[in-house]
């Protein structure tokens, strides 16, 4: 009997088996409460956003959560005093895709994507 698929016999089945195994992300942490990841989430201080951020060091409208092919991207959205994601911060306007367990930081406060 023969045991290969298109999994163990294919670089493209490789490819899908690897992205079978990530688990994908479906929250976000935020003070020990979970908010559940939509097509796009706003965060800042303004109250019209989705995620309220209740510092100063965050702008009124600072980064931006969406949904892009069922995969997760965050944008700082031209804020004062940056984006970080894991520590890093972002380049103004550009998507980064998130990952299960990344740590967003505006100002104090930190945003785990679970």
């Amino acid at each position: 009997m023969n045991n290969t698929t298109i999994v163990t016999d294919s670089p493209v089945g490789h490819h899908l088996d690897a992205i079978g195994e990530s688990k994908p992300a479906s929250y976000l942490m935020i003070n020990n409460k979970k908010v559940d990841l939509v097509a796009k989430i706003t965060i800042g201080r303004d109250s019209d956003n989705d995620v309220v951020v209740d510092n100063k060091l965050a702008s009124r409208h600072h980064a931006m959560i969406q949904k892009i092919k069922n995969v997760y991207f965050l944008k700082d959205v031209g804020s004062t005093n940056g984006t970080f994601l894991n520590g890093t911060k972002l380049p103004s306007d550009k998507y980064v895709k998130l990952q299960s367990g990344d740590r967003i930081t505006i100002g104090n406060m930190t945003l785990v994507i679970s």
